[in-house]
Parts: structure tokens; C-alpha cells; sequence
């Protein structure tokens, strides 16, 4: 049961991080690549589709955790 409530806290925790990286795609790149440029500068397009695509994919992971999750709680409560 202590599994399955982590999974649900774990999926939910990938889905937020996946939504901040698909509303914010340009937030990691000033993190990582924006402090090395002088002036004013901006990520690529293809860098931005990227990242919201990852975050795409960071939300169905996590979706799919909290789901297992529940099952793994509702498995245990009836066994």
C-alpha cells in the first residue's frame, strides 16, 4: 500500500513538472543555455517544441503512475 500511495505522489508530482515545462519551454533554457549568451537571445523553435513535448510526455508518465498507483491501493484494500 505505502508503493502505491508513493506512485500516486510521484505521478502527480511528474504531472506538474510536465505542465510547468509545457506552459514555461523557455524557462530551462535560460537556466541552462541563456547565461552563456551575451545580449539578448532566444531558444530556437525547435528547442521550445521539444521541451513541449517532453512536458507532454512527463504528464502522460505521470498519469500513468498515479493510475497504477491507485490500482496498487485498491488491490491491497480488497486483499
Amino acid at each position: 500500500m505505502a508503493g502505491g500511495i508513493m506512485m500516486v505522489l510521484l505521478g502527480i508530482a511528474a504531472m506538474i513538472g510536465g505542465v510547468y515545462v509545457r506552459r514555461n519551454p523557455e524557462a530551462g533554457w535560460r537556466m541552462n543555455e541563456g547565461w552563456k549568451v551575451r545580449g539578448d537571445s532566444e531558444p530556437s523553435r525547435a528547442y521550445i517544441e521539444s521541451r513541449k513535448f517532453t512536458g507532454l510526455m512527463a504528464v502522460a508518465a505521470g498519469a500513468l503512475f498515479a493510475v497504477l498507483g491507485i490500482v496498487v491501493i485498491l488491490r491491497a484494500i480488497n486483499t
